[in-house]
Formats: C-alpha cells, structure tokens, sequence
C-alpha cells in the first residue's frame, strides 16, 4: 500500500532496504550501522577462517596480527570505541572486580590472560602485590600511566615467559572462546603451571547454547567469528579436570542466577535445555546459561577457598555435582553449586 504526499498526493518512495538489513537476524545494536555491521563480520570471519586452517606454527603467526588487521579495518569495532567511553569501561571493569574481589589479598600475585588494553589489570594493581597482563599483542593506550606493580607479558598464545608457581590467581574473561579448540588443553596446563599449589583460576566465557556472542550473531546461527568455539559447562569441566584441576565451581555475580544454582547447578540446566524443545531451550538458555562463570582449583587440599570458608561458615557442606574422574586418580574433581543435589 502506498503512502502520499499531504501537499502534492503523489506516491512517495518507499525507502531501499540495504542487503545488510535484509540479512540481520536481530536489531542492530546502537550506534552501528547494519552495513557496518555486515563489513565487520565479513572481515573478522576472513580472519577467523585463516586460522582454523593453520597448524601451529601459522597460528602462532596470525594470533601476534590479527587484532592489529581487525582494529584497522573495523574503526568502530566495540572495543574501540569502549576505550572512548570511561562511564562503559568503569562498569565492565565493575563487574569483572566483582568476579575476582572474594580472591584478592595485598600479597597476592595476579595473571590476567587476555588483559586487552590492560584497563582492568591496572586497576588490580592497587589490590594485590604483583600483577601481570598476558596477551598475545600490546593493546594499551601508551598514554595512560604505567603502575609500579606491573607487568605486560606478549607472547605467541603457546609458550609462556613466567616461571612455575608464580602466581595465586589466574583471571580470564570472554578469552576461551577465542582460542583454536586445539589449543584450549594447552592454554589450561599452562595456566596450572603458573599457579602456586592451590591456586585459583577464575574464568568467564559465553555459553553455547545462548549463542553466537560474537557478531556473527547477526548474521547466523553458529560463531563464525573470532569466537572459534563457544562451550558448554559440561565440555569445560572435563578439560579443567583432564589437565589437572581438582575443585571447580561455578560462579555468578546475578542475584537471580544465584537464586536458581541453588537449586540446580549449570549440568542440571544443560539437561533441561537438552531435552526441551528447540524455542524452550533458547529461552533458558537466554535467561540462566548467557555467560560460563567458574573456578577451578589446584591441589585444593592445600589451600582454602573463600567459598568453602563461607559454606562452612553457614554449617553445612556444600552438596557436590561428581562427575568423570580425573586422568590422575588421586585427584578429586568436583563442580559444587551453593545448594545443588547429586546429580
């Protein structure tokens, strides 16, 4: 049906819908274009593919580029124009600190993987003694000033320069997803190996089932992007435990996700998505699987854990979700909700 001019009555033009549009699966978010948003996902996807043909070797080789290609080609890649917006930056780092703070002290040291443009890992260094941002490129703004107390480690996202034991907390969030699926195992090894016996990674990544959560999400079903694979929390304990952590808990700064793990953990919720029907399934996953939020313990029996303090402190044990053993049998692998039953 055509609209009209009130002064002339002639039909007026409807305005073109770009290819772009057309091919949205869900609303631009503010401020992007869906042209803009099609020429990142088509660049960051060219990128994307590049590495999941490479070997090693070539990997090794695209990881110390690929940002800097990104960044040039997308100038209003999100994480560029975050750093332009302190209000947004200040939340983000907000919420990262209210992850992390239960397993900080002064005299601790702190690996931060995927520290960025090292925003958040600077703001840790007025709370712990040591801090050292990992990341495969230097992606600090050179203008902001340097603490005393910290470190930037760039290295090839294979062979890390720090030594064994070295650290008492190991922090990472939204990295998993970027790492090539062969390349997750060894990323958790070398995470043991720099954590003193009985230290704590801490780790946040986005769930499968609520994804893709990269751009790819408006333009398809599957992470076609820099999220190479996105994980369940069923995939994720059993590499954790495969390579030698031994307590793994799930963790949640939402007060309503907080409320459901206690009475049920992740597994129970992957199940119920499991055997839902596909609408019902997005739809939980949407509200109470968005993000993987966990941490995971080397030789726990030689340290205590914030969590297990507070549990014990309330009188009662947490209940505990066991799950495969471990390759090494003398270790114990268990992922505990606050108020969770036996699976």
């Amino acid at each position: 049906m055509h609209r009209f001019d009130k002064t002339t009555a002639r039909p007026l033009k409807e305005p073109a819908i770009s290819t772009a549009a057309l091919l949205l699966r869900e609303p631009p978010p503010p401020g992007r274009t869906p042209e803009q948003l099609l020429r990142h996902f088509e660049i960051e996807k060219s990128i994307a593919d590049r590495l999941k043909r490479a070997d090693r070797a070539g990997r090794a080789r695209i990881y110390a580029t690929m940002y800097d290609e990104l960044f040039s080609l997308v100038p209003d890649h999100p994480r560029l124009t975050r750093r332009r917006d302190p209000r947004r930056l200040a939340e983000i780092n907000a919420q990262k600190l209210a992850l992390l703070k239960r397993f900080l002290s002064p005299a601790k040291t702190v690996v931060e993987f995927g520290c960025g443009d090292a925003s958040f890992a600077y703001e840790l260094c007025g709370r712990v003694a040591r801090v050292y941002g990992v990341d495969i490129s230097d992606q600090r703004d050179p203008m902001l000033p340097l603490p005393k107390n910290f470190e930037m480690v760039v290295y090839d996202g294979f062979d890390l320069p720090l030594p064994d034991g070295c650290a008492d907390v190991a922090f990472s969030d939204q990295l998993i997803e970027h790492l090539h699926p062969d390349d997750v195992r060894l990323h958790f090894e070398t995470v043991r190996r720099i954590l003193k016996p009985g230290g704590t990674y801490v780790l946040r990544t986005p769930h499968r089932f609520s994804g893709p959560h990269d751009v790819s999400r408006y333009f398809s079903a599957e992470p076609q992007g820099f999220h190479l694979k996105e994980w369940t929390y069923r995939e994720l304990v059993q590499v954790l435990r495969n390579t030698g952590f031994d307590q793994i808990k799930p963790l949640s700064e939402k007060w309503m996700r907080n409320l459901v793990m206690r009475f049920a953990t992740p597994t129970h919720l992957e199940q119920v998505c499991d055997r839902a029907s596909n609408r019902h399934a997005a739809s939980i996953a949407k509200t109470l699987l968005r993000d993987l939020t966990l941490f995971a313990v080397t030789d726990s029996a030689k340290a205590s854990h914030p969590l297990d303090l507070r549990a014990k402190s309330s009188g009662r044990k947490a209940d505990c979700e066991s799950g495969p053993r471990s390759r090494n049998p003398s270790s114990r692998a268990v992922a505990c909700g606050p108020r969770s039953t036996p699976a």
